[in-house]
Parts: C-alpha cells; structure tokens; sequence
C-alpha cells in the first residue's frame, strides 16, 4: 500500500508540475521580473518574495541595510530550474498528503474521489487563505511574516477540518462545527499591511492575484486525476505481479 501510494504520488506530482510550470513561467514569472524593479527601487519598503505559487502565498521579508545580500538564482535557466524544482517538490509532497487523507477517511483514490478531494485541497490551501491574503509580489506592502504565516496555518487547518466535518462526517451536528471552522479565521481577519505608499501598481498586484490563483486550481485538478488515474494503474500492476507470482 505504501509503494502504490508512493509511486502513484510520484507520478501525479510529476505530471502536475511540468504543467504548472510552464503556466508559472508563462503567467506568472513575468509579473515577478516586472515587480522586482519596484521592489529595488523601494528597498525600504517590506515585501514577499513570490515563491511557486503552489507551495505559498507569503516569501521572507528584506534583511537589514547593513545585512548582507539574499541569494537568488540567476536570471533565465536558472531561475527557471529552480520554479520547476521548487514546483516539482511541492506538488509530490501534495500528492503524499491528498492521497493519505484519502486512505485515512476510507475512502479509494479512484479520479472522481481524488479530484473532490483535490478541489477540497486547493480550497484549503489555496482560495480560503487566498480571500485574506492574495498571493503577493515583491514590492508589496504587506505585515509581519511570522503573523501572516501564523494566519494561513490556521486558515488552511480550520478550512480543511470544516470542509471534512461537512462533506465526510455529514451529521447536524459537525455541519454546523464545519460551518463555524470555515467562517472563524476571516472573522479574526487576516493581518493588515503597514499603511504606506507602495510605487506597484494595483493592477499588476491584482493580475497576479488572480493568475496565481487559477494556477493553483489547474494545480490541484491535474494533481487530484493525476493521482487516482496512478492508483488504478499502479493497482493493475501489482495484481498482474501478485497473479504471476
């Protein structure tokens, strides 16, 4: 069982993740160079450095004047290299966890199973965080990481817990818990930026926003069939061995 989950996870996250980052590097990539002038023309100003959007809304926040320089890899190939490597981590690690949450509620990884669970995940991690905290560029004004990472936890916990009470355990009783889960983290509101003028335009901030988004719902769709279509193939294999065996 574990080496089907496995290598089903394997596939999946491979499949998803050469998808995804040629929608990164086509959609999203370029808005991150535009935005990264802003950000070195402000160097005072707090900002999230943009990770694959699969994996996090919120980056790091700039080091101390006096503090010596961030790495980043270069431009081109290797920023390149590292989206895709960076994408193809996350979405195996996604794939692990989607599959054992699925097993964990006894339920089989068959496509349409693993595609509700898929859109639970993206929903989760993804859209529920997302209406507190837009995934962000350089440059953009934003509070302190530890708070905003504290509040994405919480969300994406609260959100996952909810949508489990609701469409697995399906009594009054956890629909309406799930209910209140889903709704308490936006009504302790996610944290608020420093007001400040920020010299990023609204409308990149907002088109990256909103592309983000719509990658990491492609994301968790292709990961959801990817990964049931690898179980049932995974599954044949194993019972071919068993029978020649």
């Amino acid at each position: 069982m574990i080496i089907r989950l496995l290598s089903a996870a394997l596939a999946a996250g491979f499949f998803a993740a050469v998808v995804v980052t040629g929608l990164e590097l086509t959609l999203t990539s370029p808005l991150i160079v535009a935005a990264e002038r802003y950000e070195q023309a402000e160097p005072s100003h707090q900002a999230t450095r943009a990770l694959p959007i699969v994996l996090a809304h919120a980056g790091h926040d700039h080091a101390a004047p006096d503090a010596a320089p961030e790495w980043q890899p270069g431009a081109s190939l290797p920023r390149m290299a590292f989206t895709g490597l960076a994408t193809l981590v996350g979405a195996v690690g996604y794939a692990l966890l989607l599959g054992a949450v699925m097993l964990a509620c006894g339920r089989e990884p068959t496509p349409v199973v693993a595609l509700a669970f898929a859109v639970a995940g993206f929903a989760s991690v993804a859209l529920a965080p997302g209406l507190g905290l837009p995934p962000e560029l350089p440059g953009s004004e934003a509070a302190p990481l530890a708070v905003r990472q504290a509040w994405w936890v919480m969300t994406a916990a609260a959100t996952a817990m909810g949508l489990y009470l609701i469409a697995v355990r399906r009594s009054l009783i956890a629909i309406l818990g799930g209910l209140v889960l889903l709704i308490a983290p936006h009504m302790v509101g996610a944290p608020q930026a420093p007001e400040g003028a920020s010299a990023l335009p609204a409308a990149l901030a907002a088109q990256f926003a909103a592309r983000s988004l719509a990658i990491s719902f492609v994301f968790w769709v292709l990961l959801g069939l990817g990964l049931g279509r690898a179980w049932q193939v995974f599954g044949r294999e194993t019972a071919r061995g068993t029978a020649r065996a």
